[in-house]
């Protein structure tokens, strides 16, 4: 349960991050109000934060692998959003670069 809360959290909270980095490029209300996206922050801390106190528990306190999971995580979420949000394409770059991201999460998982 510790490892599917640890990726759902870190799921949530790099699709919030992409939004509040990315939405100014979207949404004209958060070009002009930068303080309350700056206090979208504060909910997103306590998803990451979530995410890393159960990966690490599912990994009987190990550090390293919920750093490369969160990585993996977000190149993930990045790849997908950026396709959806603003059509951007997926070049043989970045879709080796995902590949290397799910790479490191098949590493991560199959071997604790």
């Amino acid at each position: 349960m510790n490892l599917l809360l640890g990726i759902l959290y870190g799921l949530i909270a790099q699709a919030f991050t992409f939004i509040q980095l990315q939405g100014q490029f979207k949404i004209d209300w958060m070009k002009h109000n930068i303080i309350w996206v700056m206090c979208m922050g504060m909910p997103i801390s306590f998803l990451y934060l979530m995410s890393v106190k159960h990966l690490v528990d599912y990994f009987d306190g190990q550090l390293w692998p919920s750093r490369l999971l969160g990585f993996a995580i977000g190149a993930v979420v990045f790849t997908i959003m950026s396709y959806w949000w603003f059509q951007e394409p997926l070049s043989l770059k970045t879709l080796i670069c995902l590949g290397l991201a799910l790479s490191i999460m098949v590493v991560q998982l199959s071997m604790k």
